[in-house]
């Protein structure tokens, strides 16, 4: 028996480390809840005496009929995909550092100015907005895996047709209890157009055309949206002050992570 205190491997789930002291389990193939139930008492016996902190289990959802033994012996959810549900259990006696799901989703608004002083605004044809008449600036949610800056150009493209160029990020906003009590981070951008032909997302927005910026400024309606009167009165600060934001500049990847992007104002750094 190639064991440690008496338990054989055999009836150890395959798990490998992760970097904080716990295991990760991830399931493939099919088992009878009951088999599965026998193991995983097992499994966590031996854990908790090589003093592992917390325990993953992810369980792909062919085999999520898994989750209710897993539930039974102490696990809870803490987040789902579309291919997955993540279970974790805290098996150790110091107290808990389980990271929670993720909090926020992010969103940009995009400022396209042209060279006119006009400004490129859409007709949404769902939610809030919806048979509105009001005219606001590109707005969505961006992806998993992608940039703020990729992001913005990505919407106004297909909200518009109109390719663009990414400047900077002007200002942001965090809000909370939004879609699922998750809080919201919006990020207020501006890119400059490269193209101006306009040709709209059908299944999205009613309309879009390039409007002036007092005309835009003077609806109604941004008296009670301030981000969006915000985006008025930054345009004029961008174009007559000088108002500046911040740009991504690439950083070395991290160990085996992607390149990622450090957002900074492109003016001169004082020395220390």
């Amino acid at each position: 028996m190639d064991s440690e205190n008496g338990i054989e491997d055999a009836l150890v789930l395959p798990s490998y480390e992760d970097e904080h002291g716990g295991v990760i389990v991830e399931l493939k193939e099919p088992m009878d809840p009951t088999d599965f139930a026998l193991i995983l008492k097992t499994s966590l016996s031996l854990w908790k005496l090589q003093g592992k902190k917390g325990v993953w289990i992810k369980l792909p959802i062919e085999i999520v009929i898994l989750a209710e033994t897993a539930v039974k012996e102490g696990f809870v959810y803490h987040h789902a995909e579309p291919q997955y549900l993540m279970l974790v259990k805290w098996i150790s006696e110091t107290p808990s550092t389980i990271p929670a799901n993720a909090t926020h989703r992010l969103r940009i608004g995009a400022i396209v100015l042209n060279d006119k002083r006009e400004l490129l605004v859409v007709l949404e044809k769902h939610g809030k907005f919806k048979g509105t008449g009001i005219w606001k600036i590109p707005t969505g949610i961006v992806e998993e895996g992608e940039d703020i800056f990729v992001g913005a150009t990505r919407e106004v493209k297909e909200e518009t047709g109109v390719d663009s160029e990414f400047v900077d990020v002007l200002a942001f906003r965090q809000m909370h209890e939004t879609l699922f009590q998750k809080s919201d981070l919006f990020f207020l951008c501006t890119l400059k157009p490269l193209s101006f032909a306009i040709q709209i997302q059908e299944s999205e927005i009613d309309g879009a055309q390039w409007m002036a910026i007092g005309e835009y400024a003077a609806q109604p309606f941004l008296e009670q949206h301030s981000v969006f009167k915000f985006a008025a009165d930054i345009c004029v600060a961008k174009l007559e002050r000088g108002y500046t934001g911040f740009t991504p500049r690439p950083t070395t990847p991290f160990l085996n992570h992607h390149a990622t992007y450090l957002y900074v104002n492109d003016l001169p750094i004082s020395p220390h």
